[in-house]
């Protein structure tokens, strides 16, 4: 079962839990708009169910509502972050900023990041980026999740890639884990009593298992077992190589290059997620707004080629964001029971009238 919620009912209750526990209104805000704006595009898993996960590791001391992050290392394209272990979502939108601010000015930029935490959908950043007229990525590591080709048990990340560029109408985003999925979209399929519908996973033995709770459950084991595919699947037959090529990419440019705590390492008690932010200016390449309709001009021709079915027009990525975006703001979001009970619960170990919300 679901109910639905007028957005800015859920915005206002998540910036009235964040500031509950130390951040001031403007922070809050920020984090509360990250998490809803993934509810609007159709991204549960990065959304309001992902709540009592940040209070969890606010009540264990694993994220610092006081700390917005230092600069280590800095040059006119270029800054080292330490996060100080504050609010991922606060230490990705300062990167994002100084990504924005340097790439306009020397036409490239590059931040990375350490000792973060869970910063949201990486799409968040890339959008910001490309509102700013330029060409943006980011990537991150995450705690042990998928399993390496040929390997029996999780070493790397989710480790998500996302991408974004301006187009004359909507941003143009890319926003994928190199695993088959993140690890929220198990939680919302257990959340939905779902069976897992493809081979994205293995338990302990080394068997693909289509049930969301064992994959769970062996990822919340003190040693984590079995674990999630990388793009491609089991093995080599479908390619799988090729995405653990590119979980290992990610956690190259981010837990190497920030020299924070790999994957692995954080499932071994070590703490600390890193990130990595790109910010381009195409103008160095030619002009912007030519450069910018010709993109549209690829999408368009991508989205005009005759499908297999009528049913299921052809697609570029982003287009179901942009979809659900505009649907949900005036249809509203829909949380499934389960994440309303445990917003439920943070209401009243907060003392908020969680009726004021509508929960």
């Amino acid at each position: 079962m679901t109910k639905t919620f007028e957005p800015e009912k859920l915005k206002q209750f998540a910036k009235t839990v964040f500031e509950q526990y130390g951040f001031n209104a403007n922070d809050s805000g920020t984090i509360a708009s990250s998490l809803v704006d993934a509810d609007m595009r159709g991204i549960a898993s990065h959304g309001m169910q992902r709540l009592g996960m940040y209070v969890r590791k606010l009540n264990h001391g694993d994220i610092l509502p006081d700390r917005h992050g230092t600069i280590l290392k800095e040059t006119a394209s270029s800054v080292l972050i330490d996060g100080e272990h504050g609010m991922g979502q606060l230490i990705a939108s300062q990167a994002t900023h100084l990504a924005i601010t340097k790439a306009s000015q020397t036409g490239i930029s590059v931040v990375s990041v350490r000792n973060s935490n869970h910063f949201g959908a990486a799409g968040y950043y890339v959008r910001q980026i490309s509102r700013a007229g330029l060409i943006g990525i980011s990537m991150t590591n995450t705690n042990p999740l998928t399993v390496p080709t040929h390997a029996k048990d999780a070493f790397l990340g989710s480790n998500p890639i996302a991408f974004g560029m301006p187009t004359e109408t909507d941003d143009f985003v890319f926003d994928a884990a190199t695993s088959t999925v993140s690890f929220g979209k198990f939680e919302v399929l257990m959340q939905r009593h779902q069976a897992v519908p493809g081979d994205w996973a293995i338990d302990e033995t080394g068997a693909v298992t289509h049930d969301p709770g064992k994959l769970v459950a062996n990822m919340q084991h003190p040693k984590r077992l079995g674990g999630v595919l990388p793009l491609g699947g089991l093995d080599e037959t479908n390619a799988g190589y090729k995405g653990y090529g590119l979980t290992l990419l990610v956690e190259i440019l981010t837990g190497v290059l920030a020299q924070g705590p790999l994957s692995v390492d954080m499932g071994s008690g070590q703490r600390g997620i890193s990130h990595f932010f790109l910010a381009l200016d195409p103008k160095l390449f030619g002009e912007p707004l030519a450069i910018k309709t010709r993109l549209s001009d690829l999408l368009n021709r991508l989205r005009a080629l005759p499908p297999l079915t009528d049913a299921q027009p052809v697609l570029v990525p982003g287009d179901p964001e942009i979809a659900s975006y505009r649907r949900h703001q005036t249809a509203g979001i829909s949380l499934e029971d389960e994440t309303i009970t445990v917003l439920n619960t943070i209401a009243n170990s907060l003392h908020l009238d969680a009726q004021q919300f509508e929960f």
